[in-house]
């Protein structure tokens, strides 16, 4: 076991690619607290982890509520060694018609709850001298785009350069931020698309490695950032994505 004792914070853990980065993170022996707006899911999730875990209720569009939650993990746990910034959503909508409402939620989460979350995490790492860790969870749409997706995709381009300018900001600090990027993962956020046979058939056109990614590949990426494995790895996104982003036309 590694980084024993230490915490992990993952956000939107209660299910998917968060727990998935969870349980990665349990295995190297991280003390993992899971955040999520699903009060019940969390804590059913946190009891499937055991070995200690803990649950807490936090809508990551709120500030108030992010930076109340640090308040309460540092009083009963002690201060994050190492965050995961995995809660988003996506707000499928026609691009003329995405309201600014729907726009400035996804954003909200997403971007700004990332951002909250980050800078309250690193302002305790500094505090009490922690060399820790932070990863971001974008998306191969911050560098490609879904019309249907707009603010997700503006929000996970955001994502992307936030964790480059935190980079650069705490590295005198000895704090690592870096990003992980998913292509299409196997998740409920893909339900559509896993049911939809056509629409499963495009996502594989594009997908050189002829499948969709699942949550634990994304898990295993972000507790690899996380370690002492990738202690010289800081500012980057890894993509995961079958080889999407580097497909360009075959013959």
């Amino acid at each position: 076991m590694t980084n024993t004792q230490k915490i992990a914070l993952v956000t939107g853990g209660a299910q998917g690619i968060g727990f998935a980065c969870a349980e990665a993170l349990a295995e190297d022996g991280f003390k993992i607290i899971l955040a999520d707006i699903q009060e019940d899911v969390v804590q059913a999730a946190a009891a499937t982890l055991g070995n200690g875990t803990a649950a807490y209720t936090c809508d990551m569009g709120d500030s108030k509520q992010i930076l109340a939650m640090f308040d309460r993990i540092e009083a009963e746990h002690g201060p994050v060694h190492c965050l995961v910034n995995n809660a988003g959503i996506a707000n499928p909508s026609d691009f003329l018609e995405l309201s600014e409402e729907q726009f400035r939620q996804v954003i909200d989460i997403n971007l700004t709850g990332t951002f909250i979350a980050l800078q309250r995490a690193a302002k305790s790492m500094v505090k009490h001298n922690i060399q820790g860790s932070v990863v971001n969870m974008s998306s191969i749409n911050a560098q490609v785009a879904i019309p249907s997706i707009a603010a997700y995709c503006a929000s996970k381009g955001g994502a992307m350069q936030l964790t480059k300018v935190a980079a650069l900001a705490l590295a005198k600090n000895g704090i690592r931020v870096n990003a992980v990027g998913p292509g299409s993962i196997d998740t409920a956020m893909m339900a559509g698309v896993n049911a939809n046979p056509e629409a499963m058939k495009n996502v594989l056109s594009r997908t050189p490695l002829g499948r969709i990614g699942v949550p634990r590949e994304i898990g295993d990426t972000v507790a690899f950032l996380a370690s002492e494995k990738a202690s010289y790895i800081t500012g980057e996104t890894i993509y995961v994505d079958g080889g999407r982003l580097g497909l360009n036309y075959t013959c």
